[in-house]
Formats: C-alpha cells, sequence, structure tokens
C-alpha cells in the first residue's frame, strides 16, 4: 500500500511539473510577437551569413533588423527596403526621403533586403568609429549592443538596453554560435584595414586624435557624420583650424563626467573648453555645475567639479 501511494505521489509530482512547465512555455509563446518570430524566420539565415563574412554577431543584426524595420512592417523597410534605418551620408545609389529626427531626412534605399544586410555590415566595417567593436567576441552580444550606443548608431538613450532585451526575449543569441564555414575566411581580408584614425572611448563616447591636416571636412568624409555635427559635438565654430591632437568626439557629449572623475584641479595650460574635452562634457554643463560664467577664465589650482 505504501508502495502504491509513493507510486501516485511520484506520478503526480512528474504530471504537475510538466504541466507548469507547459503552462510557462505558453505563457511565453503567448508574450512573443508573432510579426518578430515571422522576421527571425525569414532573415537569421541572412544575418548568420553576414556574421560569417563580417564578424557581426548575427543576433545583434537580427535585433537591430527588428527594432528599425518595426519587423520589417515600417514605411522604409516595406517602401526602400531599408532595414537598418542608415540614412544618405556618402551614399551614391538610390535614396528616399522620411521623417525621422527631422522632417524629410535622406535615407538609403535598396532594391533587396539582402543588399539592406550587406550595406549595414559594410556601414560598420568601414565606419572608423566601429572599429573597437570587432576587437570585442563575437558572443558578447551586450558589449556590441552598449558599443553600437556608445558609437552613436542611435540617439534612443535606451538602445542598448532594447538591443539586449529583444535578443534575451527571442533567443537571438543561439545565431552567434553558428558554426563558421571557409567562406567566412576568404574575405576577412579585405576588411582588416579600418579607416586611418584610430577610435578611442571616453566617458562612453567615441573620439579621435585629430592629426596635422584634419579638417571638419575630412573627418566628415572619413566618419560619415556632417561637419555641421562635428563642430557641434567638441563645441567649436565652423572657422576653427583643427589642429594635431584635439580631441574630437563623433557624437554629443555628456553632460556629466564618467563615475571615477568627480573634481579636477586646473592645470598650466587648462582651459575651459580642453577641461570639457578631456573629460567629454558639454561646455556649457561644466560652466553651470561650477556656476561659472562664460567669461570665467580657470586659472591652476583651481578645483572644478566634473559631476
Amino acid at each position: 500500500m505504501a508502495n502504491e501511494m509513493y507510486q501516485k505521489t511520484y506520478i503526480s509530482i512528474i504530471l504537475f511539473t510538466l504541466l507548469s512547465a507547459f503552462a510557462v512555455t505558453s505563457a511565453q509563446a503567448q508574450r512573443k510577437n508573432q510579426r518578430y518570430t515571422e522576421y527571425i524566420d525569414r532573415y537569421n539565415s541572412l544575418a548568420v551569413e553576414q556574421m560569417k563574412i563580417h564578424k557581426i554577431p548575427a543576433s545583434i543584426t537580427l535585433a537591430q533588423g527588428l527594432l528599425e524595420s518595426g519587423a520589417g512592417y515600417s514605411e522604409l523597410a516595406r517602401k526602400s527596403n531599408n532595414h537598418f534605418g542608415i540614412k544618405c551620408g556618402n551614399w551614391r545609389g538610390p535614396t528616399v526621403r522620411h521623417d525621422d529626427d527631422a522632417r524629410q531626412e535622406c535615407f538609403r534605399a535598396y532594391d533587396d533586403p539582402v543588399d539592406s544586410y550587406e550595406d549595414h555590415s559594410l556601414f560598420l566595417r568601414k565606419g572608423a568609429r566601429y572599429a573597437f567593436l570587432f576587437r570585442l567576441d563575437i558572443t558578447d552580444y551586450k558589449a556590441w549592443a552598449r558599443g553600437l550606443k556608445q558609437a552613436g548608431y542611435a540617439t534612443d538613450p535606451s538602445y542598448a538596453n532594447r538591443l539586449i532585451t529583444i535578443i534575451e526575449d527571442y533567443e537571438l543569441y543561439k545565431y552567434d554560435t553558428e558554426r563558421h564555414h571557409g567562406r567566412s575566411a576568404h574575405k576577412k581580408e579585405e576588411y582588416i584595414t579600418f579607416n586611418s584614425h584610430q577610435v578611442y572611448l571616453a566617458n562612453d563616447l567615441a573620439y579621435v586624435i585629430a592629426r596635422r591636416g584634419d579638417t571638419f571636412e575630412s573627418l566628415s568624409k572619413e566618419f560619415d557624420i556632417s561637419s555641421r555635427k562635428l563642430v557641434k559635438y567638441n563645441d567649436l565654430q565652423k572657422d576653427y583650424t583643427i589642429t594635431d591632437g584635439d580631441i574630437i568626439y563623433l557624437h554629443a557629449k555628456n553632460k556629466k563626467a564618467a563615475k571615477a572623475y568627480v573634481v579636477h584641479v586646473v592645470r598650466d595650460g587648462d582651459s575651459m573648453h580642453t577641461i570639457s574635452q578631456k573629460y567629454g562634457i558639454r561646455l556649457k554643463n561644466l560652466y553651470k555645475m561650477n556656476r561659472k560664467e562664460p567669461d570665467y577664465v580657470p586659472e591652476v589650482g583651481d578645483r572644478l567639479r566634473l559631476r
């Protein structure tokens, strides 16, 4: 009798466990967006192929495609096959006008989504501000997502977290472990050399060290960022002459320094602008934090707040 009761109890536990697992699986399935799953089914092999050739995690490519194209239902994706929201820049191919951060901005247009996926890979591969990403582990999708945000791919402050959520909710990371085939090694050499400037990170911001002969126009062409934005990002005037050793940020600086830097003691040769560049702080915020007027000139020994 005791043995029979034990068996019944054991069976009940097994059934309860199976039913619980089924309920969890069903709930997860209900939470998943059908358009997302259809998009993933349609384009996962293309993302994996791009990963094999260009060394960009397939999970990142898919998550960006899902987010930027609304799972293929955005106007840009439907009418222009642009799945990654890439703007014209130095593009010489077909274009289309679309409202985004501003009205009627110029975006790239493609004949086929395959072309959009390939151009997305080349956009990251050839963009010097993204060069540091390719030193990351190809399976570290979190670092890639945060790196894309740091490099200025999108203005949305939650961009990295949104990518990570999509990857984890739809288990896109499993595509990052697809085995590489021989053909990917054949194309690798084509992209070993990045653009001429090394890209660095400070305060989660991408920047370069200017060299003799650099201009806003030359950096604009190299990094596919308008010269007007480069001037604005670095708190400079359009007639400023870039000099050897200048720090030039590739996207807008932050309102305060990184957590490790709280106070700066002024040294000989420091100016409010050089301090703001050193720590990646917007110049107006540096003045505001320290309650200084625009005509303030820092003196050696002055202590300036950075946060």
